[in-house]
């Protein structure tokens, strides 16, 4: 026996010796091999929002030393604009940079936090002169007065949770989160609320909001537009159910359609632009809400940097009258509906 422990000990120590060393493979940078609209295709940015964003995170992503050839800030942005913009498995996004899968899942979760960060920066609701300016822009579109912000909630599909799974399943059958959105004329989106399971309906997520409080105080000016799903408050307003073929509760309707069809549009960019909203996360719900956030600030990036360029409303800037003062008389959101279609689309 003690023979048998002794050749034992001698080959442990042969392989030791014998070990084969680290490989480092030669990393691919995207950056000096491919031209800005090639870039665009497959990151969604272009070279100049790429620098933008490593420099705005590169002091939270940054290692402290390139020990093990650590991965530079510019190499971990790209492998998350990687990931969104495909939402692709972490093995399949590594391979694209010639990085192993565990890198790469870690410099997704890592970038996604640093972007989060910023998102009171990049994610406002508009005041001061800039809300005058999208009241305008509004106003532009079919007639409607004060609004200062279009409101919708979509699903952004997810994998089963381990907790509480049943409160994931939306009313199509599948886990996802419901996920609150308020956007502008220009699509950027304002405001953003990611961590309610798919089965809360819009309006419960609306009235626990730190937006409805805020409206609720007085803190915000304007008024947000809404579809049926929505309570009609004085601050945010819905459609008649049943017009009784009344000419201006029609044209009202048809005013509110055309207006809030923004929020939808949105939605559209935004899913189009980064797939893995669309394809689904897979991932936990609070990683999942990082990601979606992670997505909007890096929307409304691209719309700063003139990366999306969006030509149908910038036509209507600053065409509505610069006061849009509405008397309403009442302090309930269905008297001021009926004020607002009797002075605008009677």
């Amino acid at each position: 026996m003690a023979e048998v422990i002794r050749v034992l000990r001698l080959v442990r120590q042969k392989e030791r010796k014998e070990r084969i060393p680290r490989k480092f493979r030669d990393r691919f940078n995207p950056l000096e091999c491919y031209g800005d609209e090639e870039l665009f295709h497959r990151y969604r940015f272009r070279r100049s929002t790429i620098f933008f964003l490593v420099n705005l995170i590169s002091g939270q992503i940054a290692h402290e030393t390139r020990r093990s050839l650590s991965l530079p800030p510019v190499l971990q942005v790209l492998t998350f604009l990687q990931f969104v913009a495909t939402g692709a498995f972490h093995v399949l996004v590594g391979e694209a940079l010639h990085i192993s899968k565990s890198t790469a899942g870690r410099c997704v979760r890592g970038v996604a936090d640093a972007i989060c960060r910023h998102a009171a920066t990049f994610i406002k609701f508009p005041s001061g002169q800039r809300l005058l300016d999208v009241k305008r822009k509004f106003h532009a579109i079919a007639g409607f007065p004060k609004v200062a912000g279009c409101i919708d909630g979509t699903q952004i599909r997810i994998i089963a949770p381990v907790e509480n799974e049943p409160d994931f399943v939306n009313r199509k059958g599948y886990h996802s989160l419901n996920v609150q959105m308020v956007c502008d004329p220009n699509f950027l989106i304002t405001n953003c609320v990611a961590n309610w399971p798919g089965s809360c309906h819009d309006s419960r997520i609306f009235r626990e909001s730190k937006l409805s409080e805020n409206f609720e105080n007085g803190l915000h000016d304007g008024i947000l537009l809404g579809d049926s799903g929505y309570p009609c408050r004085r601050y945010l307003l819905t459609p008649y159910n049943n017009t009784n073929n009344i000419r201006h509760k029609e044209k009202f309707n048809s005013a509110l359609s055309r207006t809030r069809v923004l929020v939808e549009q949105t939605f559209g960019i935004l899913k189009r632009r980064f797939p893995c909203l669309s394809v689904g996360l897979r991932t936990n719900p609070p990683r999942a809400c990082k990601y979606i956030v992670a997505c909007v600030i890096l929307h409304n990036i691209g719309i700063l940097q003139s990366d999306i360029v969006i030509s149908d409303v910038e036509e209507l800037t600053l065409q509505g009258p610069d006061n849009q003062f509405v008397d309403f008389h009442v302090n309930d959101g269905f008297g001021i509906r009926d004020v607002i279609a009797q002075t605008y689309f009677a």
